[in-house]
């Protein structure tokens, strides 16, 4: 539980808010007192979500999906409105922990108590699947542990069993770990969706572990599909069950009746050790807050409000080019002389830059530090700043150790708001851990994956699409720019899990007179010549290299070329390096690449950065030193928001995720789970006399 801040509503509806329980990037979760004094969970949806009439559809149909389910093992819903500005759903509140909590704090759970847990959860998805819906979202998380019995809660993703997702079909829905093949890979869904889920939440609480490991979702999702789970610790007496439960075929798992009566049969003991103990304190917790606080006054909307000119200096010689349209939201103003008033003395906040600046990866962490200082130096020069901005450089010279040693300096500075880095190409679990840990926003620019487990960082904000998303470009691509035309894929069973992330996001059917064929190259092939000469047989103009060597990549260039291909190449960005356009040479040429960065010399929205990198640095900027600069502008945006002072480092990370921001490379806006909507931030280059070419947003290409 946390206090309410200046910004929080005092009423909802007809209820009183107390605290927070709960916040994320699509809306907070409040303890609540309805007019009769019954503490209720109330979820409000931000403003800026609720505007999308897909989204607010599909809230509206929670709404009435949990309004329908009725059983012991079930959140009741006691009030709601779907249609208010910023749309709610109250429940009744359970002082309980979630079974996440639970595990991860005190391990496995006793075998009597799995046994007990499965069954009453299978009779709540009974429940929901006597009502036509799917929950679709069955996690720890989502299962609070009260003193009776588990109790299954967040409808957010339910729906009609068979209707339309009102997602991006590029998109998955529901929390990797726990999803079923089918939804990894977009197919049909039906109730046993939610069974194969129970039988991760089985295997987790009777092991303290996911059946399909951790790790970037993308991973998670490849190895739900095509490994076998992990079972071992498992007990005996529940192992053939959970093995019925996470069947590839969902023809082959049982139903969640049968699986409710498969687990009473044994007895279901209900006892979690010291969960008495924790529901008591909550319960009393909550017991003893204060009334709620009056309503606070709602300022005129016709009360003249300040503005704000925000212009981008273009360094010591002080050429500054004002900023038009929304990609002006981080511009600074210009530097101004004195009018004679007494200078304000402003709130101080560092800002940490976690970076490989003498490593392998130098040259990255140097375009990231450069970024940095002149977004930092813009901040401080701007005349309507309300706080300044100090930076604090660590370099952990690509070294793992010297990370973590890094992290706990950074972390013990109480001085730093937020972190951005490191800048490697993958954001290792264990230094996001320590930065999760001390509650500091940890903003990752570069890093392509991570071997973090999402659902426990909290405080983790991706500024880029990871690597496995790139291909959702090439889709566009290939339906925009090149219409009508048989693509073949050529799948590189070399990296297996890259292959099926690309291929996983191309279409399987054919759309817009566009066809796809897969051709696979084995691991131990070193040559692409007969996938190549299919290719040319079948008559592609487009190929896709579905693999993640550059160097593999350069040979499937070279072989398509040699078997007479003019069409256009494909690939996403690991591929794109040094080493393929020097082994393709010519074959390269016109071979087009999803990127997750832009060049910001070909952007008018970056101009003035442009010219300001190349007046103090000598040089056009790097790859990822726009990106960088936009960080510390969403940084500070999100910390003016922030009302409380003494608050503003823990509330930082939610402020971020709430954040709409007008970047000079591109808006940054935020799914639900850490990482910035990649509609708008996968771009695209062709190969042009050797060297990658900027085209654009792949959305507008």
């Amino acid at each position: 539980m946390r206090p309410l801040t200046s910004d929080d509503p005092r009423t909802i509806g007809d209820h009183r808010t107390l605290v927070r329980l709960g916040a994320g990037g699509m809306g907070v979760v409040y303890l609540a007192r309805s007019p009769g004094g019954t503490l209720a969970a109330v979820k409000v949806i931000r403003s800026e979500h609720a505007v999308d009439p897909a989204f607010r559809a599909r809230f509206r149909r929670e709404a009435e999906a949990a309004g329908r389910i009725t059983g012991p093992w079930v959140v009741p819903v006691t009030g709601a409105d779907t249609e208010a500005p910023e749309p709610w759903l109250a429940t009744a509140f359970v002082p309980g922990p979630s079974l996440g909590e639970v595990v991860e704090g005190q391990g496995p759970l006793p075998t009597a108590t799995v046994r007990a847990l499965g069954s009453r959860l299978a009779e709540a998805l009974v429940a929901v699947h006597a009502a036509g819906l799917l929950h679709r979202d069955v996690k720890p998380g989502n299962v609070l542990l009260a003193l009776d019995g588990p109790r299954l809660i967040d409808f957010g993703i339910a729906r009609h069993e068979g209707a339309t997702a009102l997602t991006a079909t590029d998109s998955v829905i529901g929390t990797p770990g726990y999803l079923a093949p089918e939804q990894a890979s977009a197919g049909r869904l039906g109730p046993g969706c939610d069974v194969f889920s129970l039988g991760c939440v089985l295997v987790y609480a009777a092991t303290g572990r996911r059946p399909f490991g951790q790790g970037t979702p993308a991973g998670v999702l490849f190895r739900t599909v095509h490994e076998e789970p992990d079972l071992d610790g498992v007990p005996a007496g529940l192992l053939p069950l959970v093995e019925a439960c996470l069947a590839k075929d969902p023809a082959d798992r049982p139903s969640a009746q049968e699986v409710a009566r498969s687990l009473a049969g044994g007895g279901t003991d209900w006892e979690v050790p010291g969960l008495s103990g924790v529901v008591a304190a909550r319960s009393a917790a909550a017991l003893a807050l204060p009334d709620p606080e009056p309503p606070t006054a709602v300022p005129d909307p016709a009360a003249p409000r300040p503005t704000r000119r925000r212009v981008l200096t273009a360094g010591a010689a002080g050429a500054a080019l004002l900023a038009g349209g929304g990609a002006a939201a981080w511009v600074a103003a210009t530097r101004r002389g004195g009018t004679g008033a007494a200078p304000r003395t402003l709130p101080a906040y560092r800002i940490a830059l976690h970076a490989d600046l003498t490593g392998p990866g130098k040259a990255v962490g140097l375009a990231h530090e450069r970024g940095v200082r002149l977004a930092v130096d813009d901040h401080n020069s701007r005349t309507d700043k309300d706080f300044t901005i100090a930076l604090r450089t660590e370099d952990d010279a690509g070294d793992a150790t010297r990370a973590l040693q890094v992290a706990d300096r950074i972390t013990a500075d109480p001085r730093v708001l937020a972190v951005i880095g490191p800048t490697g190409v993958v954001a290792d679990r264990k230094v996001v851990s320590r930065y999760e840990k001390a509650g500091l926003a940890q903003v990752v620019v570069a890093a392509g994956s991570t071997t973090s487990e999402w659902s426990d960082d909290k405080s983790l904000c991706l500024l880029r699409p990871f690597d496995a998303s790139l291909a959702v470009g090439l889709t566009h691509y290939l339906s925009r720019v090149r219409p009508g035309r048989q693509v073949v894929v050529i799948e590189d069973r070399a990296d297996p899990q890259s292959s099926w992330e690309i291929m996983n996001r191309l279409p399987d059917a054919p759309a817009d007179g566009t066809t796809y064929t897969v051709h696979t190259v084995a691991a131990t092939a070193r040559t692409f010549a007969p996938a190549a000469r299919a290719a040319v047989a079948a008559g592609a103009g487009a190929v896709v290299y579905a693999g993640s060597s550059a160097t593999r990549g350069a040979r499937c260039a070279t072989d398509l070329a040699a078997a007479g291909f003019t069409g256009t190449g494909l690939s996403t960005g690991p591929v794109l390096t040094p080493a393929f356009l020097r082994d393709a040479g010519k074959a390269a040429e016109g071979w087009v690449f999803a990127e997750a960065y832009t060049d910001p010399s070909a952007l008018s929205s970056a101009e003035a950065f442009t010219a300001a990198h190349r007046e103090r640095f000598g040089s056009s900027p790097a790859t990822w030193a726009a990106e960088a600069y936009d960080a510390v502008g969403l940084i500070a945006q999100a910390s003016r928001a922030t009302s409380a002072t003494d608050a503003r480092r823990d509330g930082l990370t939610v402020r971020i995720f709430r954040s709409d921001y007008r970047g000079i490379t591109r808006r940054l806006s935020f799914y639900d789970f850490h990482q910035v909507r990649y509609n708008e931030g996968i771009f695209l280059y062709r190969v042009d006399g050797g060297r990658a070419r900027f085209l654009g947003p792949s959305a507008s290409v």
